[in-house]
């Protein structure tokens, strides 16, 4: 039997576990698919994920890829897959990849929304799922700054000082900051991201928000290309990848 490549659409609570990949002795998202994926066919079966999110990180629209030569039938996989994975990941849709799909090449676009509540209290029921920051933050001054990241660029300075990449340079298609009540989201959708870009940069939109800088700073942390001229390093448990498309 030919090869089938299987693309999966794939949801998780990641504030229990460290990141999407696989690491020895840790409780990993992929660890978790691969497992499940292996028990239901039988034979070690490897699961790729078109986003390598952080620990603590969440998702509603991550993509997994996997090739198997087994008879189950494709529209049966997320079910079969879902029953064999903890609580808090499941498998929403399974189907056969397209001819020429590539999980990582073909992406067109990712968006991330990142989550802060501003109340007194911390909202205990949604914790993991957002930074509580109890502070007046100024979401219009957010918003023009936010504005500032809209285009081609070369984000080196919102990057971890970690990122290896070669280059820099990616493309944000919309940045925008949205209040509902205490409740805020920041919308971050581009071509692809450098590692910690995303945290990095509503960390830098906070520093805007509480005053301590002008909207217009964001030129000048761009050009710097140095990770010490952005904002602190937003925490990963209000950041959530909310879809991929290709």
């Amino acid at each position: 039997m030919a090869l089938r490549k299987i693309k999966l659409a794939v949801q998780y609570d990641g504030s229990r576990y460290h990141g999407w990949q696989i690491q020895p002795g840790k409780r990993t998202i992929q660890g978790e698919l691969v497992e499940a994926l292996s028990n239901l066919v039988g034979a070690r079966t490897y699961v790729h994920g078109a986003s390598r999110t952080d620990a603590g990180v969440s998702a509603l629209g991550q993509v997994a890829l996997f090739e198997i030569d087994s008879p189950i039938p494709t529209e049966n996989f997320a079910d079969a897959i879902s029953d064999r994975l903890p609580p808090e990941i499941v498998v929403t849709f399974a189907e056969e990849a397209p001819p020429g799909f590539d999980l990582f090449g073909s992406v067109k676009s990712k968006l991330y929304r990142y989550t802060i509540y501003t109340g007194k209290y911390r909202p205990v029921l949604r914790l993991n799922q957002c930074w509580h920051l109890p502070k007046k933050l100024d979401i219009a001054d957010m918003n023009r700054a936010a504005q500032l990241l809209v285009g081609t660029k070369d984000f080196k300075s919102l990057a971890s000082a970690a990122d290896r990449r070669e280059s820099s340079v990616r493309t944000i298609f919309r940045c925008e900051v949205m209040a509902e009540d205490k409740w805020i989201y920041v919308n971050v959708e581009g071509d692809g991201f450098l590692y910690n870009m995303v945290r990095n940069i509503v960390g830098t939109l906070v520093e805007v928000g509480a005053g301590r800088w002008k909207p217009g700073k964001i030129n000048e942390i761009l050009e710097a290309k140095n990770r010490t001229a952005a904002g602190r390093l937003a925490p990963a448990a209000g950041l959530c990848l909310m879809w991929i498309k290709y």
